[in-house]
């Protein structure tokens, strides 16, 4: 078995583990299960952030999180390019480029740390000058990192091409090495995260992994608030057997249609009473500037993004998720976290790529 290094960037130290060491101690999650209705749940009007509030259990809101974040799934270095005209095929097109840090997981655990929340990343990488650059940047941003460093990988890249009015034309991503990665490969980084009891932990997981990975490591976490990001149309059905045991899913129409098995056409509400029936707890289904349809456990609410200029589009979505979570992580309940998540979406599709720099709790 080829030795793989784990390195624990905050500390500037790195240690040696064997995979073949990382043995597999499974202890599935201990969740309450909301009760269900099958019959379609009607929308509600959202409610503003105030009084006490909950993720698991009752706790007060507090301006301070009392919560950690560990945030498990792609790291990748993001390549943004913003054409000056639109985007044509088989010829070259004028465009600004940009190179940042990337994947749905670190996008999270970015922005989450910028929003005051203890957070760490847990994720792969090669050994490449692509994996030193992504280390040194996102250390210098007092990120937390459990990286697993593959030899003979190439870290993962995701190449995006935008249009001039910040829409998305075409991507393209290599995820190589962490879809031919074995499903155990997280779990010595996962056993040495779970020995902090300091702090209630809220997990994040993203589709980027493969499914029989995302089944493994649900089944190594331990207590704690479950939050998922179905990633795109062709990831989301990994979620698939887990939505039972999933708090919270944030998802947008097309993702709903493919984790649900139905047509990309299908209403809103019908793919959210969908979900509904899969047993799955609470989620935040996206439809682009439309509404949003939050799942709170007790009913379906409806809350309406604010019109915002749009310079680009890449990590709205996960800006979104980052602001729920860290409204979470200070004690509020669902529909209470969400209008900070559209808040931290909102700056987000006013900046140049998946980070808005200027974003902070206060900005929220």
């Amino acid at each position: 078995m080829v030795p793989v290094l784990v390195t624990g960037y905050q500390n500037k130290q790195q240690t040696w583990r064997d995979s073949s060491l990382l043995q597999n101690h499974s202890a599935g999650l201990e969740l309450p299960r909301a009760k269900r209705s099958a019959s379609p749940h009607p929308v509600q009007q959202p409610q503003r952030p105030a009084g006490r509030a909950q993720t698991g259990s009752a706790r007060q809101v507090s301006t301070q999180p009392d919560c950690r974040l560990i945030s498990i799934g792609a790291v990748h270095q993001d390549t943004i390019a913003h054409a000056r005209i639109n985007v044509h095929r088989e010829t070259s097109t004028p465009a600004r480029f940009n190179t940042r840090p990337g994947g749905v997981a670190t996008n999270i655990a970015r922005t989450v740390s910028r929003l005051g929340v203890d957070t760490t990343l847990i994720g792969l990488t090669g050994t490449d000058a692509a994996a030193r650059e992504l280390a040194d940047q996102l250390t210098d941003e007092s990120l937390k990192l459990e990286l697993v460093q593959r030899n003979g990988f190439a870290t993962g890249r995701y190449l995006a091409l935008h249009d001039p009015d910040g829409s998305l034309a075409a991507a393209c991503v290599d995820d190589t090495i962490l879809t031919e990665a074995p499903e155990t490969v997280f779990d010595g980084v996962i056993e040495a995260a779970m020995q902090n009891t300091a702090m209630q932990t809220i997990w994040f997981l993203d589709a980027n992994l493969p499914e029989e990975m995302l089944v493994h490591v649900v089944g190594k976490l331990g207590k704690g608030f479950l939050f998922a990001n179905a990633v795109s149309d062709a990831k989301a059905p990994r979620l698939r057997k887990l939505l039972p045991k999933i708090d919270c899913l944030t998802l947008n129409h097309g993702e709903a249609a493919a984790l649900l098995q139905k047509a990309p056409s299908s209403a809103p509400q019908d793919l959210a009473n969908a979900l509904i029936e899969t047993g799955l707890r609470k989620f935040v289904l996206t439809g682009g500037r439309d509404a949003l349809l939050v799942q709170t456990g007790t009913g379906i609410e409806k809350m309406v993004p604010p019109s915002t200029e749009i310079i680009d589009v890449t990590g709205a979505g996960d800006a979104l998720t980052a602001g729920t979570i860290a409204a979470l992580a200070r004690g509020f309940t669902l529909n209470q976290a969400v209008p900070y998540g559209m808040r931290a979406a909102q700056l987000t599709l006013q900046s140049t790529g998946a980070f808005a720099q200027h974003l902070s709790w206060d900005a929220l």
